[in-house]
């Protein structure tokens, strides 16, 4: 069964970079892109770096730490097609976003 978790209100998420949280065990970075909210896997996989404190143009993520780049639309490296990071639904609820993580 999946399960719904609070995340934030839409007014804490900043327009051209993100918001790292922890849910559920998971680093996750919550990002807002064309009023769209996005969740991603928040730990970049080349180093560790915090997506969540990216800089976002353009609907790319640059990682904070060594510049590694991913669409915040499919979660694709922007260079590598083999590395892709999990994103998350997210459902807004009047004010408030839920980031919905797949049940076992």
């Amino acid at each position: 069964m999946n399960r719904r978790v609070r995340a934030a209100s839409i007014h804490d998420v900043p327009e051209e970079t993100g918001l790292e949280l922890a849910l559920e065990g998971k680093i996750v970075a919550l990002f807002k892109v064309d009023d769209e909210f996005i969740a991603m896997d928040g730990i970049c996989p080349h180093a560790g770096g915090p997506l969540g404190k990216g800089t976002v143009t353009n609907g790319i993520v640059t990682c904070p730490w060594h510049g590694w780049q991913f669409d915040l639309k499919t979660g694709q490296h922007c260079l590598t097609p083999q590395i892709c990071q999990t994103r998350y639904e997210v459902e807004v609820d009047q004010e408030e976003i839920f980031v919905i993580f797949p049940g076992s």
